[in-house]
């Protein structure tokens, strides 16, 4: 009897020292499309824009994780959420539920709020997109976007920042009930959409709903001329400042889900500077984490990769060249959306008409064609020419850009820009969708060494609530 009392008070106490190790703030970041290509060119072009190594480059642990759905080798936003969020796969298109939909699942978040934990979720995209949805949402669907928002009201989370509510307002779903704005300031959350007044709020404010957009995603960073909108990191600054103030701590799931948009595109300088706004993000949390060292969990993870970005083009040979693609500066959606109006409001628009554009937009240089230039052009290698710009040009490339002109597809002639300024890059694009790649995990803090390894993405989720 004895003995058994003395293995009792060991067993106990050899749970409550882990317990005790636990970390009282947790982070769970994800890059929405960012593999470990996105990662590594991303890297080098902070390098090349003289900011440095990657935040996220540079957490000590590393786990490779697999992102398959339970009914495909290639997984859509949805089903790899749950599976980060909740620990069990599910179907494509799932949100929270298992893949029979049959079953809610409950995700780490929930688990966090149960243990009395303050939660918070903030993304690039809309707040009911999949990726978020995927830690407080359980439906069938990922298209039930406005049942999503009554699940965002129904979870009670404290914090919820980025981009606004899709489909926020629609009278066509057999839920309907109300504009999710209004149903969540009657449920008691402060709803804000200006930078001022989310910059403006204070701990005691109670539970938020922040959004930068009140109907879509949050600027691309590429084409963020202005104030008025935050940004991805601080959203993040603004959600850790509202949670912590609780004895027991906080969970916070920040995702970069523009990245994906970028990655869908193939619009390589857009893709790049989402993962540096990520990862300004990751940077706020890791200097919260500098003034709790040993209370603090911080995993980077990415749900799937989007495009097959690759680093390396055969035009550009071995090499690399990140610095081309600091002359692009805006996305390409935005340059299309432009030219679009171009059009419509100059219907006899000519080709000449918007060199200037695509100069003041990708960089690319006309220059006129002297004997030299086209002797090299024909046989490069007979007749080289060092020190020429590499963004002039070729005539195969202004080709290029003047059929695309003529198309009736008012998008083309951004699609064979991106595509010029990716290869001359030496950036490849091997799809317009996501791949089967895996993903890579880094984590830093209290308990970062169990993300190690070759892991599932359902792993994340589960070893995350064995230590909230």
């Amino acid at each position: 009897m004895k003995r058994i009392f003395v293995f009792v008070f060991v067993l106990f106490a050899v749970l409550g020292l882990q317990g005790a190790d636990n970390p009282k703030y947790v982070f769970l970041f994800i890059g929405d499309g960012m593999s470990t290509p996105q990662r590594m060119i991303a890297d080098e072009f902070s390098r090349k824009l003289g900011n440095g190594q990657l935040a996220i480059n540079t957490l000590p642990a590393h786990a490779t994780t697999r992102t398959c759905s339970s009914n495909s080798l290639v997984t859509d936003s949805a089903a790899a959420a749950t599976a980060i969020a909740c620990g069990e796969r599910t179907n494509n298109g799932r949100i929270g539920m298992s893949a029979d939909g049959s079953r809610k699942l409950v995700s780490l978040a929930e688990v966090a709020r149960d243990k009395g934990k303050k939660v918070g979720i903030v993304t690039s995209v809309t707040i009911n997109h999949a990726t978020p949805a995927g830690f407080y949402g359980h439906r069938k669907s990922r298209s039930e976007m406005y049942a999503i928002g009554l699940d965002l009201i129904a979870s009670k989370f404290d914090y919820f920042g980025g981009g606004g509510a899709a489909k926020h307002d629609d009278k066509k779903s057999p839920l309907y009930k109300g504009d999710i704005y209004d149903l969540a300031a009657k449920a008691g959350y402060k709803v804000i959409g200006t930078r001022k007044e989310l910059l403006a709020l204070k701990p005691g404010d109670g539970k938020v709903l922040a959004y930068g957009v009140r109907d879509t995603i949050l600027p691309f960073a590429i084409d963020r001329k202005d104030q008025s909108v935050a940004t991805l990191a601080e959203f993040t600054a603004k959600g850790i400042e509202m949670l912590q103030d609780n004895p027991k701590g906080f969970f916070m799931m920040v995702e970069g889900g523009a990245i994906d948009y970028a990655g869908h595109s193939n619009d390589a300088a857009t893709n790049l500077r989402e993962v540096l706004a990520f990862d300004d993000a990751v940077k706020v949390a890791l200097k919260f984490m500098e003034k709790h060292p040993n209370e603090t969990l911080i995993v980077v993870t990415g749900d799937h990769e989007t495009g097959g970005m690759t680093m390396g083009f055969a035009g550009t040979g071995y090499a690399l060249y990140m610095d081309r693609l600091m002359n692009q500066t805006c996305s390409a959606a935005n340059f299309i959306a432009q030219f679009q109006k171009m059009k419509k409001e100059n219907p006899d628009l000519k080709f000449d008409d918007v060199k200037k554009f695509l100069s003041d937009s990708f960089g690319f240089k006309f220059e006129v064609k002297t004997p030299e230039i086209l002797a090299h052009e024909k046989n490069p290698k007979k007749y080289p020419m060092k020190g020429r710009d590499p963004m002039i040009l070729t005539a195969q490339e202004v080709k290029q850009l003047e059929t695309a002109f003529k198309d009736k597809k008012t998008t083309a002639l951004g699609t064979a820009a991106k595509k010029i300024i990716s290869a001359k890059a030496g950036v490849g694009w091997t799809s317009g969708a996501h791949t089967g790649l895996p993903v890579l995990t880094t984590s830093k803090g209290v308990k970062s060494e169990i993300f190690t390894g070759f892991i599932n993405n359902y792993d994340i989720a589960i070893k995350m609530k064995s230590i909230l």
